[in-house]
């Protein structure tokens, strides 16, 4: 056990179990390999069923970027112009010293002048303690505004929990059993590793695996079928399946009445959307939706497990959340649920009992209602003045596991928002990243290496802690440890403030979790049933699955889920015929990773992916730099002509830092800060562009 009270090993060779803290699903445990006080080896613990000895490229390179020759190690304070990334070493009481005196005489100006601090983070670390906890009762006793954290996948969490009653559905680890297998909205080959490792067993076992994405992705290539529908069409294929079962009576009619809400009506709609109007929407031949029905249908029919396996990428439209919902009524179509290997799994996170009132301590607000700032908008709210419905203009942003000025949308604004000399901006960082360059103070923040931290799992059902294998490098503070300083500052004064990293992670579970079990083996796995629906029991108001929300339409929406057209459909624009997707990397996990040279290496240059008949009417060749545009900007990239991209969508791939890029951009320049249709999430792969070739440069060394 170690904490500040316990020294870490600093002599002989020994292993420390941790947890993997990035953004995806498989939540892995680490086994890490020190050898007189110096990582050298990041491995998957092959005790940890769910991990099973295996890490993707990016974290089995963990020691690479812990060690990296660019990280920032000592505090930085800015000494020329906003994003031109000067700055000149200071000392950590200079810089905490006059960060406490800046935050302190907005706060000295009262209750709504607070508002004008806002905290900026997501998932650039995972961790309960690392991420929000520390860091939240910070700003909950200041009173700063909130922020809505909806860059990734609040569209879809809105609509599962709208239809299944919260971020639930089966065990990943019975995928291996399923005869068929439905991955709708997910390269998870690149972003779901060890759920693909299921469904190769599945697979070998002789279970059907069918792919739903606009792109040909390495997962599609190793399915046996592929359904490459234009982008937020979604919803619109789920209900012309439902025609299908219905019209061939491919239905459970005893779980549709013992375990449903609102199945008459939901029949209804689905029989507005037979195959021909479906395939027109989507963009795929009538037959493929005729096909799916009939393998989904046949499940019902011979018996067998049928699985879906949803990520997040479907719900970066418009309508991200009607799409969800209606893929999450499938399953009880046919009864799927009656199975351990059936159902569908978006997330699993609703089934972690974190206790977050502990952690975060909303009580430090203290009966004030701040403001909420949604992270998508940041580009607009940055530059948005003052005014009664606003409240008063941002003054002050501190940046902590995000990189906004990279992930963004519209980040021309974004970046403009950073640029504005009267903002003053802290950031928390390993690396100078493009938001850095930006900021007035870098401060140096710890690995997972070398703090502790406490994980859930939106992939699979086991707690996982962090304990620390080295001890910090150079000047390096864990967030925690940062806003502890902070808040002795400026005379934070509740005892929640010194809470030590240890007691944090001890009170994130309370006594739902055994800490000795975790503190021993690295992971404890939650007690949850085997086929948690078989017989109902969802956790909606009704204990139903709702195919029907009494609250979605007591918000003034549809209480069915429904196709939902993009903001920016295909076909809407003669001066932006393209539909853009903004995949991500294979060996990027959003832009973290992306200064780590092994990695850029394999992953190339920024590339746009294109159909042969789109780039052939552009006379656009592999290797061509493009102008890939819209009226929200510009970016430059290398065309690929690759069958990976279907006709009519180019693929931009992602997620390049801006600096890193070809001309200073990267693909969210063309992003919008338009939102979904619940959720208030982001629409990043609801985008129209036009392509064309940059005369003259073709960078194709074949």
């Amino acid at each position: 056990m170690r904490d500040s009270h316990f020294p870490i090993q600093v002599t002989g060779t020994h292993e420390v179990l941790g947890a993997c803290p990035h953004d995806c699903p498989d939540t892995c445990s680490l086994v890490t390999t020190v050898q007189d006080g110096v990582a050298t080896k990041v491995q998957g613990n092959p005790a940890h069923r769910h991990t099973d000895g295996a890490l993707c490229t990016k974290v089995s390179r963990y020691t690479e970027r812990t060690y990296h020759l660019e990280r920032i190690l000592h505090p930085l304070k800015r000494s020329g112009p906003k994003g031109a990334g000067q700055f000149e070493p200071v000392s950590w009481d200079v810089a905490l010293t006059d960060i406490a005196q800046r935050l302190q005489a907005i706060v000295n100006r009262g209750p709504e002048a607070a508002q004008a601090i806002l905290p900026y983070s997501f998932a650039g670390t995972m961790g309960l303690v690392q991420g929000d906890g520390m860091a939240e009762r910070f700003f909950h006793q200041l009173g700063a505004s909130l922020l809505n954290r909806t860059i990734c996948a609040s569209a879809g969490s809105e609509g599962l929990t709208q239809t299944l009653g919260g971020k639930v559905g089966m065990r990943v680890e019975f995928f291996a059993e399923s005869k068929l297998i439905i991955i709708w909205g997910s390269n998870s080959i690149t972003s779901n590793l060890h759920f693909w490792r299921y469904a190769q067993v599945a697979k070998r076992n002789g279970a059907k695996l069918i792919c739903i994405d606009p792109r040909k992705s390495e997962t599609a290539d190793k399915c046996h079928e592929h359904i490459a529908l234009l982008p937020g069409t979604d919803a619109a294929l789920a209900l012309g399946l439902m025609h299908e079962l219905v019209q061939n009576d491919w239905l459970d009619h005893d779980y549709l009445q013992r375990y449903t809400l609102g199945w008459d009506a939901l029949r209804a709609r689905a029989l507005q959307w037979p195959p021909e109007r479906t395939a027109q929407v989507c963009g795929i031949p009538s037959e493929q939706v005729r096909a799916l029905a009939r393998d989904y249908g046949g499940c019902l029919q011979r018996k067998e497990p049928a699985a879906i396996r949803m990520n997040y990428g479907l719900q970066r439209v418009h309508g991200g959340g009607n799409a969800v919902r209606a893929i999450a009524c499938l399953p009880a179509l046919i009864g799927a649920w009656r199975h351990r290997a059936g159902g569908v799994l978006l997330s699993s996170s609703s089934q972690f009992p974190v206790n977050t009132k502990a952690l975060e301590r909303p009580d430090l607000l203290a009966g004030r209602t701040p403001r909420t700032i949604n992270m998508v908008t940041i580009g607009d709210d940055l530059l948005r003045p003052a005014s009664p419905e606003f409240g008063p203009a941002i003054e002050a942003v501190v940046v902590y596991n995000s990189n906004p000025v990279a992930v963004a949308p519209e980040s021309a604004k974004v970046a403009a928002g950073f640029a504005r000399e009267d903002l003053f901006t802290v950031l928390l960082e390993h690396f100078q990243t493009d938001t850095a360059d930006y900021a007035d103070y870098i401060l140096p923040a710890t690995t997972q290496l070398e703090h502790w931290d406490i994980h859930l799992s939106y992939g699979h059902t086991d707690v996982l802690l962090n304990q620390p294998a080295i001890a910090p490098l150079g000047e390096a503070k864990s967030n925690t440890q940062i806003f502890r300083e902070l808040a002795q500052r400026m005379g934070l004064s509740d005892p929640c403030f010194t809470d030590s990293d240890l007691t944090m992670c001890r009170a994130a579970y309370g006594d739902a979790v055994d800490f000795e079990m975790l503190l021993k083996h690295g992971y404890a796995t939650l007690p949850v049933a085997e086929a948690p629906f078989a017989q109902g029991g969802f956790p909606t108001p009704s204990g139903r699955c709702e195919f029907f929300s009494a609250r979605l339409q007591a918000q003034g929406q549809d209480g069915l889920p429904d196709h939902v057209p993009n903001h920016e459909a295909v076909g809407t624009s003669s001066e932006f015929p393209l539909a853009m997707i903004s995949p991500p990397a294979r060996n990027f996990l959003n832009s973290t990773f992306v200064n780590v040279k092994s990695l850029r290496d394999m992953e190339g240059e920024p590339i746009l992916e294109m159909h042969a008949s789109d780039a052939q009417s552009r006379a656009i060749r592999s290797g061509d730099v493009v102008r890939v545009f819209n009226r929200r900007g510009e970016y430059r990239c290398k065309a690929v002509v690759s069958s990976r991209a279907r006709a009519g969508v180019v693929n931009g791939m992602g997620l390049w830092w801006r600096k890193l890029g070809l001309a200073g951009t990267n693909v969210n320049q063309l992003t919008s800060q338009k939102l979904t249709d619940m959720g208030q999430g982001p629409t990043f792969y609801d985008c129209l562009v036009e392509v064309e070739a940059v005369a003259g440069i073709n960078v194709n060394t074949k």
